[in-house]
C-alpha cells in the first residue's frame, strides 16, 4: 500500500488558501488539488508491505510523542520545477523539520526505504497536467505568493494510505503529538 505521515491543517486554516484557488478558477492544463486532499507531509513512505504497517506504527508512534504540538500557518506559495503549485508553510518550521526528520527516522528503523532529501513543509495545490499546464504553474505562484492563512496547531500527525484508484486518502493510525511544548 503506499502510505505517507503528514499534518492535516483544520478547515479554517485551509479556507483563505481554498478562497484565493476559487477566485482563480480553472486554469488551461492544471489539475487543482481539492481541499480535503491538502496536507503537510512529514514523510512520504511510498509502497509498503501490509504485512509491514503493524511493524511501523510503533515507531512512529513514539516518534510523534516525543515531539510538541507544532503552530504554523499557510503562507505564500511556489512552484516545483513546472509540475507542483504549492502553499508555503510558516510558523514553527524548525520544530516542524525535527519532527519529519524523527518520523523518518522511525520509518527508517521499521525498515522503509526513504529518499533522502532535503524536507521543503508545503501543501501541494495543484499539478501540471496537459499543455500548457507547466507555463501556468509559475504565473499562478505569483498571484497566490501573498498568501496568509491563520496560525493553527497541529496535535496530531497521520499514517495514511493512498489509494491511486480513486486518489481517495485513507487514516489508517493517528499519531498524537504528545510532548508539551517548552
Amino acid at each position: 500500500m503506499r502510505l505517507f505521515v503528514s499534518l492535516e491543517p483544520p478547515p479554517e486554516a485551509l479556507q483563505p488558501v481554498a478562497d484565493a484557488v476559487t477566485e482563480l478558477g480553472e486554469v488551461a492544463g492544471v489539475r487543482w488539488s481539492p481541499p480535503s486532499r491538502w496536507h503537510v507531509t512529514l514523510a512520504f513512505l511510498g509502497e509498503v508491505d501490509d504485512d509491514a504497517v503493524p511493524a511501523l506504527v510503533p515507531p512512529l508512534r513514539s516518534a510523534a510523542a516525543a515531539a510538541a504540538p507544532v503552530r504554523l500557518r499557510l503562507a505564500g506559495a511556489g512552484c516545483f520545477g513546472t509540475s507542483v503549485l504549492w502553499a508555503g508553510v510558516a510558523g514553527d518550521v524548525e520544530r516542524l523539520a525535527a519532527l519529519a526528520g524523527a518520523v523518518a527516522a522511525a520509518a527508517r528503523a521499521a525498515g522503509v526505504r526513504l529518499e533522502e532529501r532535503a524536507y521543503r513543509p508545503h501543501v501541494t495545490l495543484a499539478r501540471a497536467a496537459g499543455r500548457g499546464g507547466a507555463g501556468a504553474l509559475g504565473p499562478l505562484a505569483d498571484q497566490l505568493s501573498g498568501l496568509r492563512g491563520p496560525t493553527w496547531t497541529a496535535a496530531e500527525a497521520r499514517l495514511v494510505r493512498s489509494h491511486r484508484s480513486d486518489g481517495r486518502y485513507e487514516v489508517l493510525q493517528r499519531l498524537p503529538l504528545a510532548h508539551p511544548s517548552p
